[in-house]
């Protein structure tokens, strides 16, 4: 139980760390995205600054005025060419003004999508801005994006009001999109992260647990071997009394399931060899021995059958008899005596080309949130258990016979029915008929 606690803390707190570096880099690329729209309303209001310089009137006659002078200078030969010159020198640089505000303010300081509107709401220039797009529905999209910059062109006598709406730049674009471009590459890392912690854990948990049996059935060989020497022993020195002949003959059943146990743990990790047989057969003789030792659980339980014993699949006997084993054994253990009447049932039906085991009891039942947990390993509500039958039980039957073992349905306080899905053996059922 704590090793599945355990992971379910390492999943919050990845979730918990996704969520926190989601929410970081929204926050700061919100920041980014803050600073890069200020620096391009100066921009923008620089170039209506701009705009508002170089339409004034008084410029253009400034200019005007100038090269009036010039020319009338140039008339008279008495005046001097210094003079002349710093007339061309004061227009030079009038015409310089103009190219640093028309050409390096305006043209090329920032690709910002931007438009002039006059008074009458009609666009008289653009920007950065696809002719196709220019409309009324631009300037909405571009008032909703940013508050207008107002612009006076003019002067005194005769003055014009004119509006700049802009949009956002290329550059504010992408970093919208960053976030979740960022988001969605850092998901997938984690998941890429999680899924190889998933897939190391699971592999060191199968190599753990294949050492264990195999090391199981290798300790179990020896003891076995001399209780059967005992046993032999025991019938020759007590030959012709029944009652020691009886209790030896049930020593030697159960020495021989031992050494059926110590076969299935040396197995583990195997190959099994799957043959096709009836499963009603194979239920029978599990259930048999399970009812056979029920007076030693302390317990009046009854078990019942419902079988097709018609029905076949492919299965290896020992770890097929293993798997239903525990079963039968978590059933019984579920069941607390108190008056109601106890019982386990185990029934056999086909539905389409799948064989289903539903193995029922009248226990205590299952919390819907452990439906699944109960088939990992681990998990145990015992006090003294490992929680290793039904996670072998589960690998039993889905990764060596590619069925299916899951919680049907369960009631907490009434019982709880389990099922086995495998595949029918058809081609052997034509066979036969």
């Amino acid at each position: 139980m704590k090793q599945f606690l355990t992971s379910n803390r390492i999943n919050i707190v990845l979730i918990g760390l996704l969520i926190c570096l989601g929410l970081g880099s929204f926050a700061y690329n919100q920041y980014l995205v803050n600073r890069v729209l200020q620096q391009e309303r100066l921009s923008v209001e620089l170039w209506a600054r701009a705009i508002e310089y170089t339409g004034r009137p008084v410029h253009s006659e400034i200019s005007q005025n100038l090269l009036t002078v010039m020319n009338e200078l140039q008339r008279y030969a008495a005046v001097p060419d210094s003079i002349i010159a710093l007339v061309e020198e004061a227009e030079a640089d009038r015409t310089s003004q103009n190219f640093v505000a028309s050409e390096l303010i305006i043209k090329d300081r920032f690709k910002i999508p931007s438009i002039i509107v006059d008074e009458r709401g009609e666009i008289i220039f653009n920007r950065n801005v696809d002719e196709s797009n220019l409309n009324e529905d631009l300037i909405d999209r571009f008032k909703a994006m940013n508050d207008p910059i107002e612009v006076k062109v003019g002067d005194n006598t005769y003055s014009q009001t004119q509006y700049v709406y802009y949009g956002e730049s290329p550059t504010v674009q992408m970093l919208r999109y960053f976030p979740y471009i960022q988001f969605t590459l850092l998901a997938l890392l984690l998941g890429i992260a999680y899924v190889s912690y998933r897939t190391i854990t699971r592999a060191e948990q199968s190599n753990l647990w294949v050492g264990m049996t195999k090391e199981a059935a290798h300790q179990l060989g020896t003891p076995l071997s001399s209780l059967y020497g005992w046993v032999e022993l025991l019938r020759d020195e007590k030959a012709g009394d029944d009652f020691t002949e009886r209790i030896c003959n049930e020593l030697e059943k159960d020495i021989s399931r031992l050494r059926g146990v110590a076969e299935r743990f040396n197995k583990i990790g195997s190959e099994p060899e799957l043959k096709s047989q009836r499963i009603g057969p194979l239920l029978d003789q599990v259930i048999d021995y399970m009812e056979q030792r029920l007076p030693q659980l302390g317990k009046q339980v009854e078990v019942s059958r419902d079988f097709d014993h018609n029905l076949r699949a492919r299965v290896n006997t020992e770890l097929f008899q293993w798997a239903v084993e525990n079963l039968l054994k978590n059933a019984m253990d579920a069941i607390k005596i108190s008056g109601e009447p106890a019982y386990v049932k185990v029934t056999t039906k086909r539905i389409e080309n799948d064989l289903m085991i539903d193995i029922e009891d009248s226990g205590v039942g299952i919390e819907k949130s452990y439906h699944q947990q109960i088939f990992k390993p681990g998990y145990s509500t015992k006090k003294r258990g490992w929680g290793l039958g039904l996670s072998l039980t589960n690998r039993i039957i889905e990764n060596y016979h590619k069925g299916k073992l899951f919680v049907l349905e369960s009631e907490e306080g009434k019982g709880t029915t389990i099922r086995i899905v495998l595949k029918l053996d058809l081609e052997e059922d034509q066979k036969t008929q």
